[in-house]
């Protein structure tokens, strides 16, 4: 057996792929989106109707490609997919659209056109962080991620139905990657449809941590200038990418008929 030290440059690392054709890159986004969305069925983010995510299309950007109304995270096939136009109609397939996700992610898309895809849940420790009106703290590594990377809309009007209510929130997520919707959940964004939906599955998780660690005591919060190095390190955009693959890897080998 050799045992010397192979090149790093034959090493093989995750990088996100190149497209040759805008079919190819419109295909690709179809399948992290609906992966995505069985992931989200998997982790427990559904609740009834919520939820959505958005993949904008590579052609017709001002369009996005969505899971449709009343159908199951867990069921939601790529064959099922709808896309809608920036007048909320449906321009290819069969389903209605949510109209809140309609008017939330028409907004993000046209406010930030950086934003390859979207994803707003109402999960569990999202909702319950957002109750309280509080932004994400530098409590571990993994929330530095959103340190200083995140916005607080900090009002609740009922359902989102209307694209003015859509306009406020993309305006209180600005440039960030993610906000907190005060009473309602997060919403994330990314450059990717991985990145987008690792960003949600992590903040999540990050807003989990910070109720157990307040619940069961005072918790030590990472310093300024350590948190700046731990979002330069964790918080970029390929690092939200890296981070989906695995999960990617797991539902396309559980659930293969995603692609149908």
């Amino acid at each position: 057996m050799n045992l010397r030290p192979i090149p790093s440059d034959d090493l093989e690392f995750a990088l996100p792929p190149t497209f040759e054709d805008v079919e190819s890159e419109r295909r690709h986004r179809q399948e992290r989106l609906v992966a995505a969305l069985r992931l989200f069925g998997r982790f427990g983010f559904e609740e009834g109707v919520a939820g959505h995510i958005t993949a904008r299309d590579p052609e017709h950007t001002d369009h996005f490609w969505v899971n449709p109304f009343g159908m199951s995270f867990k069921h939601i096939k790529v064959s099922d997919l709808i896309l809608v136009n920036h007048e909320g109609e449906v321009v290819h397939g069969r389903y209605k659209v949510n109209q809140a996700a309609f008017a939330i992610h028409a907004m993000v898309h046209q406010a930030r056109p950086d934003a390859i895809a979207a994803a707003h849940s109402h999960s569990v420790h999202g909702k319950a962080l957002s109750s309280l009106g509080e932004l994400l703290e530098p409590l571990t590594q993994d929330a530095c991620a959103f340190y200083e990377d995140h916005g607080l809309f900090d009002d609740y009007t009922g359902v989102v139905l209307e694209t003015e209510e859509g306009r406020r929130i993309a305006r209180a997520l600005a440039s960030y990657k993610a906000v907190i919707l005060r009473n309602h959940g997060l919403l994330t964004v990314g450059e990717s449809v991985d990145s987008a939906a690792w960003w949600f599955i992590t903040m999540e998780r990050s807003a989990q941590a910070q109720l157990l660690a307040k619940a069961a005591g005072r918790p030590v919060l990472i310093d300024h200038d350590q948190a700046k190095l731990t979002h330069g390190q964790v918080g970029y955009e390929l690092a939200g990418w890296v981070n989906f693959q695995p999960l990617y890897q797991q539902i396309i080998r559980t659930d293969p008929d995603l692609f149908d």
